[in-house]
């Protein structure tokens, strides 16, 4: 079964409807203790960095999310969800996140892009992905968000896309730990795959 963290900040019934369709076993809690015993986790995520890591250190998501990656565990963020796993964030002030993909989280800026990028772009894979098995590279996926991540080590990027001016991180792989910044929930065949790639890896 996937756990499907809820800290106040996510779009969790679109993930547990996603999960309900590719018929995985899922289920949405806010007690991080149910937790354990749970070998995938999503960590989903909508709004602002600060927020949202404030909620996940006042409900002891932030500790037993690091202990569920320390023993193995496979754990998925998605759109925020993948932000907060870095080491900080410049998203109205300084914030620190969760550390456990050590980068940080930068704020796009372009005179010729609107910004927040909003609507479908293309993945490129950078390299053999278990989150893209059975997805064509270049494949669009939906994107909301005005911040992107950016790794210490390019190991960890399993794919970029290409907006503002710039190839950003759009996907993590590493040691369990997977993220992307698009909805998979919301990209259509794609999407499902990606969330069905997890659930099974």
């Amino acid at each position: 079964m996937v756990f499907i963290a809820d800290y106040g900040a996510g779009n969790l019934r679109s993930v547990l409807k996603a999960f309900d369709y590719l018929g995985v076993r899922a289920t949405v809690s806010s007690d991080p203790g149910k937790l354990a015993g749970h070998s995938k986790v999503i960590l989903p995520g909508v709004g602002a960095f600060g927020h949202a890591i404030e909620s996940l250190n006042a409900s002891g998501f932030t500790d037993a999310i690091s202990e569920h990656v320390d023993k193995g565990g496979h754990l998925l963020g998605i759109c925020l969800g993948m932000q907060l796993l870095l080491t900080d964030s410049e998203e109205m002030g300084a914030y620190k996140g969760m550390n456990l993909v050590p980068g940080r989280v930068r704020h796009f800026r372009s005179e010729t892009d609107k910004i927040p990028q909003i609507g479908w772009n293309s993945v490129d894979l950078q390299k053999e992905s278990v989150l893209f098995r059975g997805i064509a590279d270049h494949s669009f996926f939906y994107f909301v968000h005005s911040y992107y991540c950016e790794p210490e080590s390019q190991d960890a990027v399993s794919a970029t896309t290409w907006f503002a001016g710039k190839n950003f991180c759009s996907a993590i792989e590493k040691n369990g730990i997977f993220a992307v910044q698009f909805h998979p929930e919301k990209s259509s065949d794609a999407g499902l795959q990606v969330l069905k790639n997890f659930a099974g890896c």
